[in-house]
């Protein structure tokens, strides 16, 4: 492990110094796979109607800020040249030459060379390297020879020998040969500058005259300078510099600003007044090396055609970034300007800027939280204790560690560090090793502020705010958790403001400002009216602090009582920002802004240029809607907001569809899909944080679906009418049916009525019928019991006589006469199977269940049983048996059994239940 450390420490302090670093200004890269097109991109210009033409190889781009289009020449040929005049965009390309115009959304080309016999005898491999303007006629220039076309014909002057460009300067032309110096073209003569012999076997790439000095840029001898009576050297240290770098293109962005294009490298951007340049290149910021053509846009922007790529470069834009490619630098958690450069203190250390060269200092590796400058020292809060860096020196004073922020009392003349211990007091900044820990508080505190002597606002790093109160020693007379007390519990991360010797606080997305009289936290009106739904407020100075809405970052400037909001565009610093650390240095009328692997710089008297230029083109399956374009229903349409920038003065957007939610724009490009019929208003706002200004409105129409054209409305109208009438005629056939089906219901209801009448007549006879049958048989029953009845008595009188003449002993005659009249009474036996028979015939239905339920029982038992019916006892029943009493109640108790009844149940009932 320390073999690592130390290597990475020897990396950091040897290794860093080889790789130049620079403050450069935005660059935004097109590559091939963006634009769809080739590689060299040989001549870039704008058009009057703002958008960027192109001429990359075999194709003409064009790009408006939010679409690229890809064109080809007829004849499929390298295009070398475009040059705009009015809104016609003319190119040039290998024997052929005219201009291109937008039609229809689209751009259609018009040669003007065609059949005009042009390229014949040592013409035939011509191409067009150069067009321009002079004297209202366009000049198409080949190597050797030019063509001058006057809106109708075009007439051909041979050059006296190869050139490399023309240039116009003071409305001559300068033909610049490749080896006997520069012409003059004068009607179709060539006069040479005989004076400029230096330029003699020079091949030039570009001539620009500034405050009456001509320069004259060489593709590897240099920039010389002078007028018509002679040449120099371009007497600059940076003459020599960019000598071997191969110029192929260069122009002046203004009075003191020039931008040289080199193959190996990169682009150049001199200030010819202080010396003083900037070098873009593939290692810091471009994406090629080989710049082949260059040229400034309405916002004085640079475009850059390279040899694999197109680059916009935002060289008028109050931003500028410093990146680390290499990702040594780390996260910059704050930084401060010294008089030879900066110094970053990061998570990976403590680093220097100085002659365009990152330096790590030696023994500061690790976290690093903050920068607080005196005079001409740095207190530096540490992972590892507090330090101070002066005069190139680092020097460790202490072992609080974690200084997140140092504070400088205007009340109590000290100083505060809020640290992770704690709080930490120093009475004499000169010396930072004498301190003491503010008592009562040992929490990790991340912001500290003060508007008050003897009171201390602190912010925990992860919860809660705490109000602090001391004696005039710094001994603690008492630590309030405000925000517990307020019984606020969403407490997290709260932010302090001092703002104007006001402190408020952001507590769950809420501003408070604490009253001392009430002792209690009141929501701030203003500030949460002008400043909701914000997650970072970053102080800067009394007039100016910066706010983190919704992933932007807005500058606010107080004027009065008014808040101006000025939106930092989210290119600059996308996917940088470190949320929750984001802190502002201000450096005379430039604020720094920290950000992984680097900062960006922020000019405040660069105002923002307010435009309501925005064009808003309507696609339609590709094609530009007009007013014949007849756009589907549930269809899709692209929505192109065009502006007139392309850099920082490009606004950023929102827009509004029939008076839905406000929606961001991204890239100026709007999809509406599954759009209905009808009008559609489209309403474009620029964003300006807590108000929108609308800037422009568009209109166009959806076609109602298919099933709601007017041919199908009348087939609907024709159908629902048929549907009427059919639906009429059927109800119209129903009701007839339904009054025949009712005659027919009555009419069987009449005979279903009379045929129910008929059988409860039917019914009635033959209940009639039952009943006098039973009638009968229950007659001719009681005719058997009585039958029964006197048959029994008769031989109950039969046994008494045989008693009494069994008692006469002594008469022995009348006992013989009284038997054979007994013998011839006696019941024969014929009358008792008669009888029987009746019996059985009178409880026909009885014996029948009887029998089945039970049919085990023998006729004697279904005769006991019917008599059992009948109620009759078992006195009664003996005689009708011809057995005794005693037998008919030894019969009765067998016949339970068979019945499986026990002693408790009635015979009687349970037979008249069978």
């Amino acid at each position: 492990m320390r073999l690592k450390a130390l290597l990475l420490l020897l990396f950091l302090q040897f290794m860093i110094p080889a790789f130049s670093q620079e403050l450069l200004p935005f660059v935004e890269n097109f590559t091939k796979s963006e634009y769809n097109g080739d590689n060299q991109v040989w001549n870039v210009v704008q058009g009057k109607d703002n958008a960027m033409y192109f001429a990359n190889n075999h194709y003409f781009l064009r790009y408006d800020g939010v679409k690229w289009e890809r064109y080809s020449l007829p004849n499929k040929t390298i295009i070398r040249s475009v040059f705009v005049e009015g809104d016609k965009i003319y190119c040039g390309s290998y024997k052929e030459f005219g201009y291109w115009k937008r039609v229809h959304g689209k751009m259609e080309y018009f040669s003007v060379s065609k059949d005009k016999n042009l390229f014949l005898g040592n013409a035939d491999n011509e191409e067009i390297w150069k067009i321009f303007n002079h004297k209202g006629k366009i000049y198409f220039q080949s190597f050797n020879e030019i063509y001058i076309y006057n809106g109708k014909n075009v007439e051909k002057i041979k050059f006296p020998e190869l050139i490399s460009y023309c240039y116009v300067i003071d409305a001559r032309i300068y033909v610049a040969t490749v080896k006997s110096g520069v012409y003059i073209l004068e009607g179709k003569k060539f006069n040479k500058i005989k004076n400029w012999q230096q330029l003699d076997n020079n091949i030039i790439h570009g001539m620009e005259k500034r405050h009456g000095v001509l320069y004259v840029f060489t593709k590897n001898n240099g920039i010389y300078t002078g007028n018509e009576t002679g040449l120099s050297p371009w007497k600059s240290s940076l003459n020599n510099l960019i000598k071997g770098d191969v110029i192929v293109t260069a122009k002046f962005l203004n009075d003191s600003i020039l931008a040289i294009g080199t193959v190996l490298k990169g682009l150049y951007v001199i200030n010819i007044k202080d010396n003083t340049f900037k070098n873009l290149n593939r290692k810091n910021s471009l994406k090629n090396n080989a710049v082949l053509s260059l040229s400034l846009d309405n916002e004085k922007d640079l475009w850059l055609g390279l040899d694999n790529g197109i680059s916009h470069i935002e060289v008028n834009s109050p931003v500028n970034i410093f990146s680390d490619n290499l990702g040594i630098l780390g996260s910059v958690y704050s930084l401060s300007t010294m008089p030879e450069g900066y110094l970053f203190v990061t998570n990976h250390g403590i680093f220097t800027y100085k002659n365009k060269m990152l330096n790590a200092i030696p023994n500061s590796q690790g976290q690093v939280w903050d920068i607080y400058k005196h005079g001409n020292e740095f207190v530096i809060g540490h992972n590892d204790g507090t330090f101070i860096y002066n005069n190139n020196s680092l020097k460790w004073v202490n072992p609080v560690n974690g200084g997140w922020k140092f504070l400088k009392s205007d009340f109590d003349n000290v100083y505060f560090q809020a640290n992770y211990s704690g709080i930490a007091i120093y009475k004499d900044i000169n010396d930072l090793s004498k301190w003491k820990i503010l008592d009562s508080i040992t929490k990790p505190i991340r912001n500290i502020a003060q508007n008050k002597k003897g009171e201390l606002w602190a912010a925990d790093n992860y919860r809660s705010l705490y109000r602090i109160t001391y004696d005039e020693n710094f001994k603690v007379k008492r630590v309030e958790n405000v925000s517990g007390s307020n019984n606020i519990t969403s407490d997290f991360g709260v932010k302090i403001f001092n703002f104007r010797n006001e402190i408020l606080f952001l507590i769950n997305n809420t501003w408070y400002i604490y009253n001392g009289i009430s002792a209690k936290l009141e929501k701030n009106k203003i500030f949460n009216s002008e400043f909701s739904n914000i997650s970072d407020i970053i102080p800067i100075d009394e007039n100016h602090f910066m706010v983190l809405k919704q992933g932007l970052l807005y500058l606010i400037i107080q004027d009065k009582n008014d808040f101006k909001w000025r939106l930092l565009s989210e290119k600059y610093y996308q996917g940088r920002l470190i949320m929750e650390n984001t802190s502002v240095y201000k450096d005379g009328n430039r604020l720094l802004i920290n950000l992984d692997d680097g900062f960006i710089t922020f000019d405040l008297n660069n105002d923002k240029p307010q435009t309501n230029d925005i064009k808003i083109e309507a696609y339609y399956l590709g094609n530009l809607i007009d007013d014949d374009t007849e756009v589907k229903y549930n269809q899709s349409v692209d929505i192109h907001l065009i502006a007139k920038y392309f850099g920082y003065g490009r606004p950023d957007l929102l827009y509004r569809l029939n008076d839905s939610e406000l929606i961001p724009v991204k890239d100026g490009n709007i999809v509406l899909n599954n759009l209905s019929s009808g009008r559609q208003h489209i309403e474009i706002f620029t964003v300006s944080g807590n108000s929108d200004n609308k800037v422009a409105e568009y209109y166009f129409y959806v076609s109602r679906p298919w099933y709601f054209s007017v041919w199908m409305i009348l087939v609907y109208i024709v159908v629902i009418s048929g549907s009427f009438f059919l639906y009429y005629r059927w109800n119209a056939i129903r009701y007839n049916q339904k009054l025949k089906l009712n005659e027919e219901e009555l009419k069987h209801r009449k005979q279903l009525l009379e045929f129910e009448m008929e059988s409860e007549n039917r019914l009635r006879q033959q209940e009639f019928e039952k009943h006098r049958l039973e009638m009968e048989v229950q007659n001719k029953a009681s005719e058997v019991a009585g039958k029964s009845l006197s048959i029994a008595k008769h031989s109950e009188m039969i046994e008494s006589i045989q008693e009494v003449l069994n008692s006469e002993i002594n008469d022995g005659q009348l006992k013989t006469k009284i038997r054979q009249i007994i013998k011839t009474n006696t019941i024969s036996k014929n009358e008792w199977q008669s009888f029987e028979k009746n019996l059985f015939k009178s409880h026909e239905e009885f014996v029948e269940r009887l029998s089945k339920k039970y049919p085990s029982l023998t006729s004697k038992d279904i005769k006991l049983s019917i008599y059992l019916k009948m109620n009759l006892s078992s006195k009664e029943i003996a005689p009708l048996m011809n057995i005794s009493f005693r037998g008919v109640e030894l019969h009765r108790y067998r016949l339970r059994k068979k019945l499986e009844l026990s002693q408790d149940e009635s015979l009687y009932k349970f037979m008249i239940s069978i």
